[in-house]
């Protein structure tokens, strides 16, 4: 029987960017799923603040040297890729000079959240879908962690549901305690739009906060779960009105056999309809 192939997406990985919730769990879940029998991929966005030297980041030349058009401007795509080896795990990177060059991740030094995060999120997502696709993979699941990720669900189900490499794709979005606290671009819905995406889309992001994103991404995906031992009540209510699979929190020891079989239940049910 084929392995089920699960896409890991994540705003920031350890040991490239320090020690977080996100980066943690970014970290030991896809070894811990792997090891239990499926197949994963990883994607990170490549931030100026990650030590490309250190951490041996090399560039896959066949790949690069794609372009994606983000609100009528075009952007080259670089993609890199380095070994964990203690997890016999490849992480792949994300690049382009103008979005993630800056030595900051996602807010500027007076702590204040980048204008063009938006754009960002957006470039990263698309980046990673068209990458999996060059590489021939098909995930069965997306998995995301971080709110940078946010995009990713409704690419999966309004502009990339008619290609036949995701037909079959299942997003599970993960909640964290943390977000941002300036809204995006005012224009993201219209953006949206120049990408393809029709009213049922862009109407739901008139406002660009923090709590609209994250209630329109779960409201795209196939199942959500709590990755964090408290949520604000914000995201609380988001988790408790959603309508899809949910997974509540459990503790580290416990996640990867847990998360294992909620991706096999939303992986079942899809193949049963």
């Amino acid at each position: 029987m084929e392995k089920k192939k699960i896409l890991f997406v994540s705003q920031e990985i350890f040991p490239f960017l320090p020690k977080s919730e996100i980066s943690s769990t970014a970290r030991r879940l896809p070894q811990g799923i792997q090891e239990a029998g499926k197949e994963i991929r990883v994607f990170t966005p490549r931030f100026g603040s990650i030590n490309e030297r250190r951490h041996q980041l090399h560039e896959v030349i066949r790949l690069s040297g794609m372009n994606l058009i983000i609100d009528d401007t075009d952007h080259p795509l670089i993609i890199k890729v380095a070994s964990i080896s203690a997890a016999r795990m490849q992480v792949y990177f994300i690049d382009n000079d103008e979005f993630f060059k800056r030595k900051n991740n996602t807010t500027d030094d007076n702590d204040e959240p980048y204008a063009d995060n938006d754009e960002r999120s957006m470039f990263f997502c698309r980046g990673v879908l068209e990458t999996v696709k060059k590489l021939g993979w098909q995930p069965d699941v997306i998995h995301c962690h971080g709110w940078m990720t946010a995009p990713m669900p409704l690419y999966i189900k309004h502009l990339y549901n008619k290609d036949p490499h995701f037909a079959n794709t299942k997003v599970v979005y993960s909640l964290y305690d943390e977000g941002f606290n300036k809204n995006w671009d005012p224009r993201f819905a219209d953006k949206l739009k120049f990408d393809g995406f029709g009213k049922e889309v862009t109407n739901q992001l008139s406002e660009t906060d923090f709590a609209n994103i994250t209630r329109v991404a779960v409201q795209f995906s196939d199942g959500v779960n709590i990755s964090s031992e408290a949520l604000s009540p914000a995201l609380q209510s988001i988790f408790d009105e959603a309508t899809c699979p949910k997974q509540a929190f459990v503790p580290e020891e416990q996640q990867v056999k847990v998360l294992s079989e909620f991706f096999d239940k939303i992986i079942d049910e899809s193949s049963t309809h």
